[in-house]
């Protein structure tokens, strides 16, 4: 079973140097002001293993997430039922699927690519997050963007 992640919520004066270093090259590479990780870990003055530790652990926060589209990526182990599993505990939650991409598996695993819309009524998005990273045969979540 998945370790159960917990999200905090801080003020950027804590956050370390390093972090939001890491978040300033995330936003290079993005944009397309980078074209690699060398050169937007150069920009920003850090290392490419701490961007590489970090990079998909931390995102800028956007305090009303209501209303907003969230796009993420699901890895699953390549079995029956699990999409299923996967998309009635989305359906808990009420949350709109906008798009929905399942790639073909490899190895055993597929990459399944959502964009959702979190509703005025939909519940606390951390707690989707991790019902579905709880869901057996789930290998990962990653919030990939939040507009």
């Amino acid at each position: 079973m998945a370790e159960k992640t917990t999200y905090f919520v801080i003020k950027e004066k804590a956050v370390p140097e390093v972090l939001l270093k890491v978040v300033a090259a995330n936003k290079l590479l993005a944009t397309g002001k980078c074209a690699s990780v060398q050169e937007a870990t150069e920009q920003v003055g850090i290392s490419r293993s701490s961007f590489y530790k970090y990079k998909d652990d931390i995102f800028p926060f956007h305090e009303d997430t209501k209303g907003k589209t969230i796009n993420m990526v699901i890895q699953l182990e390549d079995e029956p039922g699990i999409l299923s599993r996967v998309l009635d505990e989305i359906a808990h939650f009420r949350v709109n699927i906008l798009t929905i991409h399942q790639s073909v598996p490899v190895g055993g695993f597929a990459t399944l690519t959502l964009s959702v819309d979190v509703l005025e009524d939909s519940g606390d998005f951390t707690e989707l997050v991790t019902a579905v990273e709880n869901v057996e045969g789930v290998h990962y979540v990653k919030i990939l963007a939040r507009e």
